[in-house]
C-alpha cells in the first residue's frame, strides 16, 4: 500500500476532460511572482559556479582582448597601406611602406589565429568543468530531498531538469559566450576606432543608432518571455514522454494511447507555436538590424565620399571607416543567436537554482547525534501528521515497541499504515510529536546514520541495472560473496537464484524485467537481511508472492526477525502471524492492541472481522 493509496480518500481526482488543462498549468516550476528572486538565484549560481576558474576565466579576457586587438587592428594597417603605402603613379618609390605594412598584417592574423586556438581550447575546457560542476550538484541534491519532494516533482521534471536544462547551458557555455565577448569588444572597439579616425563621420554614423537601440530594446524584452515559454513547454513536452514511457504497462492495459497522444500532440503543439514566435521575432529583428547598417553604410559612403572629393579626408581612411562599420554589424547576429541561447540557458538556470535552492524537509541536524548501537526501542509521542495542512491522516498517535518486538499493523485502506511506517523510517518528519529511537529523536539523528539502524522495505521492489548478485549487494557494498549467499539462503531466495543461468552474476536487465515479480521481491528480503538493521519495516512486502515462495519467506522471516524490533504492514493476515503484536488501526488511530491470538478471541472485534474476511476471501 503505497502513499497514493492511503490518501485516496483525501485528495480530488481531477476529471480527465480537466487533465490537458491540469497537465499544461503545472508545467513551470517557478511562479510568475518569484521570478525575480529565481533569477537572483540563477546569477548566485553562475558566480559560484565560475569562482573556481577565476583565474583562468582573467587569462582568458587577455587572450580574447589580444584576439580582438589583433583583428581591429586590420583595418588600421589597410587604410596605412593604402594612404602611406601605395605611391602616386608618378612616385617611383620601391614601395618599401607597403612592404613593413603586410608584414604587419601576416603577424596580425597569426596573433589572432593563435589567441582564437587557445581562446577555444581552454574556455571549452571551463565550460565541461561547468558543466559537470552542475550534473553532479543535481544529482547530488535530487538523493538528498525528501520523499515527499519526489512524491511532488515528477520524474520526468527530474529528467528536464538534469538532462535538456543542462544541455541548454552547454549550448552557451560551447559558443555563446564567445560570440558575445567578440562581438562586444569588436562592437565597442570599433566604435571607438570609428571616432578617433575621422570624428566627423563617425558622428553621421549615429544617425542610425537611436533606430539601432529601439529595435534591440524591442527584441531583448519580447524574446525575454519567449524564450522562458519555450523552455518550459520543451520540459512539458519531455515530462509527458517520460511518464508515458514509464507507465506504458497501465497505458496500454487500460486503451490510453489515443488519449495520451492527444494530451502529447497538445504539448507538443503549444512548444512549436513558441518556438515559432521566436523565429517570428528573428525575422523581425535581423533584417531590420541589416536595414539600419546598411542605411548607416550609404550615409558614410555618401558623405565621406564628398570629404574624400573635397580633399577632407583620404581614400584609406574612408576604406578603413567602411571595414570598421562592417565589423560594428556584423556582431549584432552574434549578439541576437546568443540572446536566443542565452535566454534558453537563463531559463534552464532558473529552473535548476529553483531546485537546487529547494531545501529537504527531511533534513540533518546541525548539530547530530551519533548512534552507534541501537537495542531498537521505538516510541511515537503524540506524533500528529499531515499530508495536507488541516487534514491529519495520523491525529495523536502514542505507541511504544520495545525492542526485539514485531509488530503488525492492519486495516482498512487509507487507515494510515504506511504513513506511520514512513515515519518510522523519517520519509517524512512528523507534523507535530516526535518519533525516537533508543530515546533520541530521529530528527536528532543524520541520514546515514539512522539508515545504519532502519531498513524499509516497500512494495515496489526496486531493481537495479547490474547482476542479482549487485542488487543484493545495495544492502550493504562491502558484504564478502559469503556473506550475500548467506542472505539470500535466509529468505530462501538461493534455489531460483543458482537456477538462473550463470547464477548470482545474471543480469537482471532493466527494472529487474527478467525476474518474475515474487523473484523481485525476494531479492529486495535478502537486500534489507543482509543490511542487518535494528529495525526492519516490512511495508506490504509479501504482497508480490505466490503462496508457495510466501510460506518460504514466512519461515525465513521467524529466524532473521528474531532479536530485531520489526514493524510488518500486511493485508495478507497470514503474514500477521509471526508479529508478536498486533495494531488495528482506524484514521491513524489504533483501536485493537494485542496478540494475534488475543485479538482473534475478542468477541466483535475488527481484527477477528478482518480474519474472516481474508479467510472468506481464499476459498
Amino acid at each position: 500500500m503505497t502513499q497514493t493509496t492511503e490518501r485516496a480518500d483525501e485528495v480530488d481526482t481531477p476529471d480527465e476532460d480537466d487533465w490537458r488543462g491540469r497537465l499544461v498549468d503545472a508545467q513551470d516550476d517557478i511562479p510568475a511572482e518569484d521570478a525575480t528572486p529565481m533569477r537572483a538565484e540563477a546569477k548566485r549560481l553562475l558566480v559560484d559556479l565560475l569562482r573556481p576558474y577565476k583565474r583562468m576565466l582573467l587569462a582568458l579576457v587577455v587572450v580574447v582582448v589580444i584576439e580582438n586587438a589583433a583583428r581591429l587592428s586590420v583595418p588600421r594597417l589597410v587604410q596605412i597601406g593604402i594612404d602611406h603605402g601605395v605611391p602616386p603613379l608618378r612616385d617611383r618609390s620601391d614601395g618599401h611602406n607597403l612592404t613593413l605594412v603586410v608584414i604587419a598584417l601576416v603577424v596580425a592574423v597569426t596573433i589572432q589565429a593563435a589567441s582564437r586556438v587557445l581562446f577555444l581550447r581552454q574556455s571549452g575546457r571551463v565550460g565541461q568543468l561547468v558543466l559537470i560542476e552542475v550534473r553532479r550538484r543535481l544529482f547530488e541534491h535530487f538523493q538528498r530531498l525528501d520523499v515527499g519532494f519526489h512524491d511532488r516533482y515528477t520524474s520526468g521534471r527530474v529528467v528536464s531538469r538534469s538532462t535538456n536544462d543542462v544541455e541548454t547551458i552547454q549550448e552557451m557555455t560551447d559558443s555563446g559566450f564567445d560570440g558575445l565577448v567578440t562581438a562586444v569588444l569588436t562592437m565597442v572597439g570599433t566604435a571607438v576606432l570609428l571616432l578617433t579616425l575621422d570624428w566627423q563621420l563617425g558622428l553621421a554614423c549615429l544617425v542610425g543608432f537611436p533606430v539601432l537601440a529601439l529595435v534591440v530594446r524591442w527584441f531583448s524584452r519580447a524574446s525575454t518571455a519567449t524564450f522562458r515559454t519555450v523552455r518550459e513547454h520543451a520540459a512539458l513536452v519531455i515530462v509527458h514522454f517520460v511518464e508515458t514511457m514509464t507507465g506504458i504497462k497501465a497505458v496500454q492495459a487500460y486503451r490510453r494511447e489515443r488519449r495520451n497522444q492527444d494530451i502529447f500532440e497538445d504539448v507538443a503543439t503549444r512548444y512549436q507555436h513558441s518556438n515559432e514566435k521566436g523565429f517570428r521575432l528573428f525575422a523581425i529583428f535581423m533584417p531590420s538590424i541589416k536595414l539600419v547598417g546598411n542605411v548607416t553604410t550609404g550615409v558614410v559612403i555618401l558623405y565621406g565620399g564628398w570629404r574624400v572629393f573635397h580633399g577632407e579626408m583620404t581614400i584609406g581612411v574612408l576604406t578603413a571607416f567602411l571595414l570598421y562599420l562592417r565589423m560594428f554589424f556584423e556582431p549584432m547576429q552574434e549578439v541576437s543567436q546568443f540572446y536566443n541561447t542565452f535566454q534558453s540557458a537563463t531559463s534552464a538556470l532558473e529552473k535548476i537554482a529553483g531546485v537546487l535552492a529547494q531545501e529537504p524537509a527531511v533534513a540533518d541536524p546541525s548539530k547530530p547525534t551519533r548512534l552507534t548501537r541501537s537495542e531498537g526501542h521505538v516510541r511515537f509521542e503524540h506524533v500528529g501528521f499531515s499530508y495536507v495542512p488541516g487534514r491529519p491522516v495520523v491525529p495523536d498517535l502514542d505507541l511504544d515497541i520495545p525492542a526485539g518486538q514485531t509488530i503488525a499493523l492492519v486495516g482498512t485502506t487509507g487507515a494510515g499504515k504506511t504513513t506511520i511506517a514512513k515515519l518510522m523510517a523519517r520519509f517524512y518528519d512528523p507534523t507535530s510529536g516526535r518519533v525516537t529511537l533508543d530515546g533520541v529523536d530521529l530528527r536528532d539523528l543524520t541520514q546515514s546514520n539512522l539508515r545504519q539502524h532502519v531498513v524499509m522495505v516497500t512494495q515496489e521492489n526496486v531493481m537495479f541495472e547490474g547482476t542479482v548478485a549487485d542488487n543484493i549487494r545495495f544492502g550493504r557494498p562491502g558484504a564478502s560473496d559469503s556473506e550475500l549467499r548467506a542472505a539470500a539462503e535466509g529468505v530462501g531466495a538461493d534455489r531460483f537464484i543458482e537456477a538462473l543461468p550463470q547464477g548470482y552474476d545474471t543480469d537482471v536487465a532493466k527494472r529487474g524485467g527478467r525476474l518474475s515479480a515474487g523473484q523481485r521481491q525476494l531479492i529486495a528480503f535478502a537486500r534489507a537481511f543482509l543490511a542487518d538493521p535494528d529495525v526492519l519495516i516490512l511495508d506490504e512486502a509479501t504482497s508480490s508472492l505466490d503462496i508457495p515462495s510466501e510460506r518460504l519467506v514466512q519461515r525465513a522471516l521467524e529466524t532473521v526477525l528474531a532479536d530485531r524490533t520489526a514493524l510488518i504492514i500486511a493485508h495478507r493476515l497470514s503474514t500477521v502471524e509471526v508479529a508478536d503484536r498486533v495494531l488495528v488501526l482506524e484514521h491513524g488511530q489504533v483501536l485493537e492492541d494485542g496478540s494475534p491470538a488475543e485479538l482473534m478471541q475478542a468477541e466483535g472485534g475488527r481484527y477477528a472481522a478482518l480474519h474472516d474476511a481474508w479467510i472468506s476471501s481464499l476459498a
